[in-house]
């Protein structure tokens, strides 16, 4: 027998209102893989995110989600979050007042319990975090993402991501606002927090730039509410080189 998927979706269907958006996502990430979706905007990769995530505004019409064999959906946003799901956000909003360092501590805590935020290793993970990132010490001191530029918003989700170390990291866009060398920071974070691991990652992206350094085990094309076609790495190229004219082309031709 095969290894056991560590995220498992059949057929989900969902809508925002009376629109319906996802129309049949099937999908399968074991353990240590990470996967990208592409597609054009509109096509449901933000939704496809917020409704794994559980966020309030989407309705599950149709299909399961299971992550290690338990049944998502049936959790509220916090239980999920508590399993090991993290949202890296497209757009993360700023908390005044909140600084870093406290945030990171009581993220870990709500997540892994208070043990795990406090001592020797909380403190040897942060550091290690923050280097490998580029992230200097009085980052800590600062407010959670008020006046943080695009590419330091990015590298403060892959710092927490990588503190949490979650079961299946959900990176909605990370690459938007980085530059080339951001991008390499990113995706080194990507790699440390899911290879070798238990975990496993699902990248959404319009571009191939992240997924040059991340290297995907499986690409995921979404048109209109369906993944029409996978592939390896290889199919993230042909996008960037072609478009996707090709393959709604290949598609009606099926």
């Amino acid at each position: 027998m095969g290894e056991a998927p560590l995220l498992k979706i059949d057929g989900l269907e969902a809508s925002i209102g009376d629109t319906p958006i996802l129309k049949g996502i099937n999908l399968e990430i074991l353990p240590g893989e990470v996967h990208a979706v592409m597609g054009r905007n509109g096509s449901g990769k933000s939704t496809t995110a917020h409704v794994l995530m559980g966020h309030p505004d989407y309705e599950v019409t149709n299909g399961t989600v299971h992550l290690d064999g338990d049944d998502l959906l049936d959790m509220e946003a916090y239980e999920r979050a508590r399993a090991g799901v993290f949202l890296s956000f497209q757009y993360p909003h700023s908390v005044p007042g909140l600084q870093v360092g406290n945030f990171l501590r009581r993220s870990v805590a709500a997540i892994k319990g208070e043990e795990a935020a406090k001592g020797t290793e909380f403190r040897s993970l942060l550091k290690s975090g923050m280097e490998q990132l580029g992230l200097d010490r009085s980052f800590l001191s600062r407010y959670v993402n008020d006046g943080f530029s695009g590419g330091e918003k990015k590298r403060f989700e892959i710092l927490q991501m990588m503190l949490i170390k979650p079961r299946l990291a959900i990176l909605d866009e990370t690459d938007s606002g980085l530059d080339i060398d951001g991008i390499r920071t990113v995706a080194q974070g990507v790699d440390a927090a899911i290879r070798g691991t238990n975990s496993g990652a699902l990248i959404i992206t319009h571009y191939n730039r992240i997924l040059e350094h991340v290297k995907p085990d499986r690409v995921h094309i979404l048109i209109d509410g369906k993944i029409v076609m996978s592939g390896g790495p290889e199919l993230a190229n042909k996008l960037e080189e072609n478009g996707y004219d090709w393959v709604e082309a290949e598609v009606m031709d099926e």
